[in-house]
Order: C-alpha cells, then sequence, then structure tokens
C-alpha cells in the first residue's frame, strides 16, 4: 500500500512497526518523524515543496499510547495474578471500566483515542490520504470499538492481532472494514 502520511504512539514498538510496515510500502517516499515539540519543531522545517513531496511524514502521538496500567504497570501477568487473584488481575485487564489501581480502564484509554482519530487521522482521511495507524492493543481496540460500533461487551470480545494490519476504507464520509 501507499501511505500519505503514518501516525504511531511515542512508544519504541509501535514507531518500529510503523517502519517494519513502511519498508515494504510500493513508494519511493521517505519516512521522515516529524517533531513537533521543542527546538525539533523549528529545526525540522522543511521548506521545500518538492522535498515535502519526497517524503511521507510520520507523526508519534501519545494519545496512541498503550492503557496505562498505573500501579501493575510492567508486572507480570501471573505474579500478578498470585498477588490480586486471577479473577481481579482478568476484571482490571479485560472489562470496559474497570482500571486497575491508579491507572486507565479502556474507557479512559477511549477518552484520549477517539478524539484524536476524529481530529487527526480523519481529518487526513477527508483529504483522501492513505493513512497508516501503528499503535497498541488497547489504543487500538478503543478506536476499533467506536469505529465499529460496538458496544462495553462486544468490546470485550475483540482482539486486535499483533502484526497483522485491520484496513478500513474511507467511503462517503464513513469507515468501512475491508474483508
Amino acid at each position: 500500500m501507499n501511505f500519505d502520511v503514518v501516525y504511531t504512539s511515542v512508544q519504541v514498538r509501535a514507531i518500529e512497526t510503523a517502519m517494519i510496515a513502511l519498508a515494504q510500502n510500493v513508494s519511493d517516499r521517505t519516512p521522515v518523524v516529524i517533531h513537533n515539540e521543542g527546538k525539533m519543531n523549528e529545526w525540522a522545517v522543511i521548506y521545500s515543496e518538492e522535498m515535502k513531496k519526497k517524503i511521507i511524514p510520520v507523526y508519534r502521538d501519545w494519545h496512541l499510547n498503550e492503557r496505562y496500567y498505573g500501579e501493575l504497570q510492567g508486572l507480570n501477568k501471573a505474579e500478578t495474578a498470585e498477588v490480586y487473584g486471577k479473577e481481579q488481575v482478568h476484571q482490571w485487564r479485560r472489562s470496559y471500566d474497570v482500571p486497575p489501581p491508579n491507572g486507565e480502564c479502556l474507557k479512559d484509554t477511549a477518552a484520549r483515542t477517539i478524539p484524536f482519530l476524529k481530529e487527526r487521522i480523519l481529518a487526513d482521511l477527508q483529504k483522501n490520504k492513505n493513512v497508516l495507524v501503528s499503535a497498541h492493543g488497547n489504543s487500538l481496540r478503543s478506536i476499533v470499538m467506536h469505529i465499529d460500533g460496538l458496544n462495553e461487551e462486544e468490546v470485550l470480545k475483540l482482539e486486535i492481532p499483533t502484526g497483522k494490519p485491520i484496513i478500513y476504507d474511507h467511503v462517503d464520509g464513513k469507515l468501512v472494514k475491508r474483508s
């Protein structure tokens, strides 16, 4: 596929995944990470219109980061289940609106990913751009939940496979999952 713009989380694994996908891109354009903060915002400006046509801008944004697990962040799932119980850990990991201690539930994750989808990604799709989004299981689950109109129970069964693209077409202002 030929991509016009890429959005990733700020987490390295999402950026690496995007670069792996772009390495298979049929385009002769070069992916360039766009820095929108600090001095890099000024130093990364591309003034040549000709050069802008030769790049694929890659935007990193924390709104696409994986769900924040709070006090469970970085803990092994099995060891955590030994401390809190298997059922409690399952509820924290899979429920829609029950967050782990000082962390995010899927509802919280959706509160940051869906506005990003509407403001940034859909804006590019409306300009007929092909967009690649490289993020994480829960941030993508919240976006797919919104796009596909899943309810809180349906999203619990939704699995986002690692490394397997889910493709949507932008048709008449709506996103339609490609079969």
